[in-house]
C-alpha cells in the first residue's frame, strides 16, 4: 500500500496546492462571500466523491482487461462487443483521443504540480521569487533522469514521503476546521446547487478550476496494473479521500475566518514556524504527483505499440517480477522536453492552472464512453441499470469537459494541441499499417502456393535454419520472395514466425505458440503476446525446441527481415503528408532486430519498396 501511495496518489494528492485557490479567483472581485466558499467547497467534496469514488473506484476500476487498467485496456476491451468493422474503428477512434489527452496531461501535471509547490517560497520570503523557476526545472530535470530506476523502487522511496503528505495536509485541515466547524455545511450538494443557480453559466468557469480537484483520477485506472484493484480502493478510500476532504475543507475555514488568504489558502493553512517544512514536503509530494502521471504514461505507450497505435519503442523492464514495471527512455525523453517548454512558457502555477484540465476531462468523457459499452455489453448489464448509473456521470464529464473549454483562449490551447498531433500520429500510424498490410497481401505469393510448387521446384536447399518475420501468416513473406530471387536457394529447415498482439494483458505459456507442420521441414509458428508483454523470438524458439516441436540452433540459424521503403502509388491512399509522417515514424521506431530481441549479428535484412 505504500507502493500505492507513493505512485498512484501522488496528482490527485497535491491538488489542493492550487485547486481551491483557482476556483475561487474567478469570484474574488469585492471580496469572496461566506455562501461562494461553501458552494465552491461542495461542488470539490461531491467531484470527489461522484468522478473518484463513483465512477472510478467502484465501477470503472471492475472493468479491467485481465487485471491491467487505462484506456487503451478499456478500448481493447469494448471492442471485442463491437458486431461490425465500423464499430471497433469508432470504439478505437475514442480510445485513440483519450491515450492521445492522457499523455497531453502527463506533461502538463510535473509542471503545474512541482511549479506550485516551489511557490510557497514566495509565503516564506518574497524575495525568493527569482530562484522558483530555476529550482523548479532543476527538480524536474533529476526527477526524469532517475525513471531508469522503475517504479518499484521509487514507490517504496516514494511511499513513506506520500504518508507524511496527506497526513500532515489533514492533521493541517482538521485543526482549522476547530476553530470554525460551519464549513462541515458545505457536506451538503446544496451549496454547489445554490452556486450554479445563482451563477447560471458563469458556474462553468468555477467548474473549469473545480475539475482541477480530482486530476489524476485516471491515473487510478491508468496504473492498475502496477499495484491491482484492492490496495488501490482501500487506500483511497480509508486514508487518501478523508485526508484530501479535511484539507480542502480546512482552507474554506481559514477563508470564512480571513478571505484575504486567498493568496494562497494552502501555505497559510499552517503556522508560520512550519512553512519552510511544509514547502520541502510539498515539493516532494508534486514530485510524487508526476510520477503517478509519468508511470502511467509508460502504461499507455507501450500498450498503443503493442495494439498497433504507435511505432516500436524502446521498453526496459525494472522488475525482474513485476511485467507491468517499466521504463521507455523516447516517451521519457519527450516528457521532459515537454514538460521544460511549459515551465518556461507560462512562469507560475495560476498560468498553467488555465491549460490544465481540458486534457483531464477529455480523458474522462472518453472512459466513461467506452465503460458504458463495456458493462453493457462485456458485462451483460440491462440498459436501465447502465442509464441509471453512466448517463448521470456522462452528463457531468460532458459539463466538466465544456467548462474547460472556455480556458483554451488562456492556455487550454496546449494540450488540444498536443493531444492533436498525439491522435494524428497514432491514427496516421494505424492507418498507413492496414495499407501497409493490404499492400503484402495483394503483392505477396499465398503460402499455400509455394508450398504447393515447391516439390516440383529446382531451389537449391542449403544446410542451416532460416528464420522469416512475417506480419501475414497466410502468404509468403517478401523477404523469402527476395532471397530466392537473388541467392536462390532456401535453407534446409525453414520457419515462418509471426507475432500476434491480442487484446489482453498477457498470454498464458499454453497459449503463447501454436505451431503448424507445413511438410518439407518447413514450420510455420504464430507467437501470441498480449499488450503488457515484449516479444523475445529466440527465447520463444528455444522453448519450443526444448518441447520438441521444432528444430533449433541459434548459431545455425539466420533471421530474415524485409526492410519496407515507403513509396507513393500511383493513386496514393494516403494524403502526402499522412505518407511523410508515416515514413518518419517507420524510420525513427526501434529496429525489430532490437524490439523481438534478436541477435544483430544472424540478422539478413532485405529492402523492400512498397507503394501505398
Amino acid at each position: 500500500m505504500l507502493g500505492v501511495l507513493g505512485v498512484v496518489y501522488g496528482d490527485i494528492g497535491t491538488s489542493p496546492l492550487y485547486a481551491l485557490k483557482a476556483a475561487l479567483l474567478h469570484f474574488d472581485e469585492g471580496g469572496i462571500e461566506r455562501w461562494e466558499i461553501l458552494g465552491i467547497l461542495s461542488l470539490i467534496f461531491w467531484s470527489l466523491m461522484l468522478t473518484v469514488t463513483l465512477k472510478y473506484v467502484i465501477f470503472v476500476m471492475r472493468a479491467d482487461n485481465k487485471g491491467e487498467g487505462g484506456i487503451m485496456a478499456l478500448m481493447a476491451l469494448a471492442q471485442r462487443s463491437a458486431t461490425t468493422e465500423r464499430g471497433r474503428f469508432v470504439i478505437a477512434l475514442i480510445g485513440i483521443a483519450g491515450a492521445a489527452l492522457f499523455l497531453g496531461d502527463g506533461m502538463i501535471t510535473p509542471a503545474i504540480s512541482v511549479l506550485s509547490a516551489v511557490e510557497g517560497l514566495e509565503v516564506v520570503e518574497p524575495a525568493f521569487k527569482e530562484f522558483v523557476i530555476p529550482i523548479t526545472l532543476g527538480v524536474l530535470v533529476a526527477l526524469f533522469l532517475i525513471q531508469y530506476r522503475g517504479t518499484g523502487s521509487m514507490g517504496r522511496v516514494f511511499g513513506p514521503i506520500c504518508a507524511a503528505w496527506f497526513g500532515t495536509i489533514g492533521l493541517l485541515g482538521l485543526i482549522e476546521i476547530f476553530d470554525n466547524p460551519e464549513v462541515f455545511a458545505a457536506l451538503s450538494p446544496w451549496p454547489a446547487i445554490q452556486f450554479c443557480i445563482h451563477y447560471h453559466l458563469a458556474a462553468f468557469v468555477a467548474m473549469g478550476a473545480v475539475v482541477l480537484a480530482v486530476t489524476g483520477a485516471e491515473a487510478l485506472y491508468a496504473d492498475m496494473g502496477h499495484f491491482g484493484r484492492r490496495p488501490i480502493r482501500l487506500v483511497w478510500l480509508f486514508f487518501v479521500l478523508p485526508a484530501l476532504a479535511l484539507n480542502y475543507f480546512g482552507q474554506g475555514a481559514l477563508l470564512l475566518q480571513r478571505p484575504e488568504a486567498i493568496s494562497n489558502p494552502f501555505f497559510l493553512l499552517s503556522p508560520e514556524w512550519f512553512r519552510p517544512f511544509l514547502v520541502v514536503l510539498a515539493t516532494a509530494a508534486t514530485i510524487i504527483a508526476s510520477q503517478a502521471m509519468i508511470s502511467g504514461a509508460y502504461s499507455i505507450a507501450r500498450q498503443s505499440v503493442q495494439l498497433g497505435f504507435a511505432p516500436r519503442l524502446e521498453v526496459v523492464h525494472t522488475s525482474a517480477t513485476e511485467e507491468g514495471q517499466i521504463y521507455m527512455p523516447q516517451v521519457n525523453l519527450a516528457l521532459l522536453i515537454g514538460v521544460v517548454i511549459l515551465v518556461l512558457e507560462f512562469k507560475t502555477s495560476d498560468s498553467l492552472a488555465a491549460a490544465y484540465g481540458l486534457a483531464v476531462t477529455g480523458t474522462f468523457l472518453c472512459t466513461t464512453m467506452l465503460a458504458l459499452l463495456v458493462f453493457r455489453r462485456q458485462f451483460g448489464w440491462h440498459w436501465a441499470l447502465v442509464a441509471l448509473v453512466f448517463i448521470p456521470l456522462l452528463m457531468l464529464d460532458l459539463s466538466y469537459f465544456a467548462a474547460t473549454l472556455l480556458k483554451i483562449p488562456e492556455g487550454g490551447y496546449v494540450p488540444v494541441v498536443i493531444g492533436a498531433a498525439t491522435f494524428t500520429m497514432m491514427l496516421t500510424w494505424y492507418r498507413g499499417r492496414q495499407l501497409l498490410f493490404a499492400r503484402f497481401r495483394q503483392d505477396s505469393l499465398p503460402l499455400k502456393s509455394f508450398l504447393a510448387r515447391l516439390p516440383q521446384s529446382r531451389t537449391t536447399r542449403v544446410p542451416g535454419i532460416a528464420v522469416f518475420m512475417t506480419g501475414q501468416a497466410d502468404y509468403l513473406p517478401g523477404a523469402l520472395l527476395h532471397n530466392l530471387k537473388h541467392n536462390k536457394v532456401l535453407h534446409e529447415r525453414v520457419l515462418f514466425v509471426t507475432v500476434r498482439n491480442e487484446d489482453v494483458p498477457n498470454v498464458g505459456p499454453e497459449r503463447r505458440a501454436e505451431v503448424t507442420d507445413l511438410g518439407g521441414d518447413i514450420h510455420r509458428i504464430i507467437l501470441c503476446y498480449g499488450f503488457q508483454e515484449s516479444p523475445n523470438i529466440p527465447r520463444e524458439l528455444e522453448r519450443l525446441a526444448a518441447e520438441g516441436l521444432i528444430v533449433f540452433e541459434p548459431m545455425q540459424t539466420s533471421y530474415f527481415l524485409g526492410r519496407e521503403t515507403i513509396v507513393a502509388a500511383t493513386v496514393p491512399k494516403m494524403a502526402r503528408w499522412q505518407q511523410w509522417l508515416f515514413t518518419f515514424l517507420s524510420r525513427n521506431s526501434v529496429p525489430a532486430t532490437e524490439f523481438f530481441k534478436i541477435p544483430s549479428d544472424r540478422v539478413v535484412e532485405l529492402g523492400v519498396r512498397v507503394a501505398i
